[in-house]
């Protein structure tokens, strides 16, 4: 029988990662398990056992002391939310870490960490959908508003449209609108916005590109907008950005 990969995090965490069944263990009482399920719909699912581990790609099992310790609460188990972008893209890295051993153990670790402190920090902020639905939200619209919300994580690059979006998810306008703001707190063209201005900033820290080639490719017809967008945000110009880097 195929086993996922167990990495002995800290006497509080263990991370199980890859295909097949989890190594049998004795979890303290309390302890939390982090399901990560990719596919065409993913989720992750917080509950107190291991039920759900077979089909997830990455399994965090952590203590309530380490989680109360860490991020000052303890989530409530059986739970089912949908796994936005950022979530994901983190728990691929860490089933398709192309290292050998011991360095892709070592990796494993590190990013098992990262992913715990990503996953409290969207709940904290409330940032997850449910995937069972709400009083005010179908599991269907649910489900899809999780996709609009992947769709801008994932392509705002592109040339975005309300109508585009929409269509791709299944939403109609109105209620892609009125549900974005209701379970993100923005409106689309914020969220768009956000994520072209954060990584914009990133591409000025971490490349020497002109500023103008890093506004094109962050989705802005040209340098002007992006400089106006970029300073509103950050309260200085890009160029002052790499000038302040540099001074650091």
């Amino acid at each position: 029988m195929t086993l996922k990969q167990r990495i002995d995090v800290s006497p509080d965490m263990l991370s199980f990662v890859g295909g097949g069944a989890v190594e049998m263990v004795d979890l303290p009482p309390g302890a939390l398990v982090l399901c990560f399920r990719l596919g065409d719909a993913p989720v992750i699912r917080i509950g107190t056992d291991m039920d759900d581990a077979e089909d997830a790609v990455v399994v965090l099992a952590v203590t309530a002391d380490a989680c109360h310790r860490l991020f000052g609460s303890v989530p409530a188990p059986c739970r089912t939310w949908h796994l936005p972008a950022d979530l994901a893209l983190l728990a691929v890295a860490i089933r398709d870490c192309p290292l050998a051993e011991p360095a892709r153990r070592a990796l494993r670790l590190a990013k098992s960490i990262e992913l715990l402190c990503a996953t409290f920090t969207h709940l904290g902020a409330g940032a997850l959908i449910a995937a069972t639905g709400t009083r005010d939200l179908s599991e269907r619209d649910a489900a899809r508003l999780a996709a609009a919300r992947r769709l801008v994580d994932e392509r705002w690059q592109e040339k975005l449209t309300l109508d585009g979006i929409a269509r791709a998810c299944g939403l109609n306008r109105a209620k892609l609108t009125r549900g974005f703001r209701q379970v993100f707190g923005s409106t689309v063209a914020d969220a768009i916005a956000t994520r072209r201005l954060e990584g914009a900033h990133q591409l000025l820290i971490a490349t020497d590109l002109p500023v103008s080639s890093i506004g094109y490719r962050c989705g802005y017809s040209n340098n002007a907008s992006f400089t106006r967008a970029f300073s509103r945000r950050y309260g200085v110009a890009p160029t002052r950005v790499r000038l302040m880097d540099v001074a650091a």
